[in-house]
């Protein structure tokens, strides 16, 4: 079985390296030896890995993420074309004069990526994506632009994060190119996009705030879905603390599966999302070489049917109905 985007791009990762982390801190502050030092230390582990698709944003560490990305690929042997590479933008920051804001207008759109390129020391990008749904969005405009970017050989094809389908079809409607991608927060710890599959119809699903239908939608259509924050921060697998009944009963039954399939915490957390259907790319965002490898792990484990429901009961913290 192939993953949507494999039928543009044929020899892409199953994992993304989100690069949300590089470049130091959040803050107007340049670039450090210790920061390149980190950020070149994960990006080479990573290709090392096999992992050839690095998702950043605009924002990200202020602009930093792109810029020491760009650094690196610049004393790196490989050819553009053996990564895919994606940006966001959409955002934008408070400053004295106005709140944070979202912005899918023509001008920002196509500042934002003529900034990541100039950032990023590349002509083009593979993807981009639009950060979070701006509801003053006029799909018309950001249709012209999306076919501009493309024309100009700026950016290869588009995609979104964080929208239901709705705003998919909206949007959709007006673009000549099928959108390739959306992003979404999903994980064995954040599984309201399941919830509300198995709870359809049902009073006690109410509470449960996430589009129906979006997964659904997105395998219909062949974009690509893919799961950001898909660690949960490391909740399962070392990297904070479970707090609740059901988080440390999952981390204890994370740590027995790692044990019967020979593998790691990571590995079977990255395992659950890949066992659906979907076929859900994760986006990874540690610094660490030692989880990025213990994350590539999960590429050699197939989760049972009865493992599989056996994380999503126990994170879920009650039976099924």
């Amino acid at each position: 079985m192939t993953f949507p985007l494999q039928q543009s791009w044929p020899t892409l990762s199953r994992l993304v390296f989100g690069c949300m982390h590089l470049g130091g801190s959040w803050d107007q502050s340049s670039l450090n030896s210790e920061d390149r030092h980190k950020a070149f230390a994960a990006l080479e582990t990573a290709l090392e890995q096999g992992i050839n698709c690095f998702d950043h944003a605009d924002i990200y560490t202020h602009g930093k993420s792109e810029q020491v990305f760009g650094e690196f690929l610049r004393q790196q042997p490989l050819a553009r074309e053996q990564l895919l590479i994606q940006s966001k933008c959409g955002i934008r920051f408070a400053d004295e004069q106005h709140v944070g804001r979202y912005d899918f207008s023509s001008q920002h759109i196509r500042s934002s990526v003529e900034a990541s390129l100039r950032r990023l020391q590349t002509d083009y990008l593979d993807l981009l994506l639009l950060h979070r749904p701006d509801p003053l969005m006029q799909p018309e405009q950001v249709a012209e632009v999306f076919s501009q970017l493309q024309h100009e050989g700026k950016v290869r094809a588009f995609g979104v994060s964080n929208m239901a389908w709705p705003q998919l079809q909206l949007l959709q409607r007006h673009l000549a190119e099928p959108l390739a991608v959306n992003q979404l927060q999903m994980s064995l710890a954040d599984h309201h996009w399941l919830e509300e599959t198995v709870l359809t119809g049902m009073p006690m699903g109410a509470n449960v705030h996430f589009a129906a239908g979006t997964v659904e939608y997105c395998q219909l259509h062949a974009i690509q879905l893919q799961a950001w924050g898909s660690l949960a921060q490391g909740l399962y697998s070392g990297g904070r603390s479970a707090e609740t009944a059901a988080e440390q009963a999952t981390a204890l039954l994370v740590q027995q599966l790692a044990a019967a399939y020979q593998t790691s915490a990571e590995a079977v957390v990255l395992a659950w999302l890949m066992r659906h259907p979907a076929m859900i790319q994760p986006v990874i965002g540690t610094l660490s070489p030692k989880r990025i490898k213990a994350c590539q792990q999960a590429l050699s484990v197939e989760l049972s049917r009865e493992h599989w429901y056996q994380l999503y009961v126990t994170a879920r913290g009650q039976p099924l109905p």
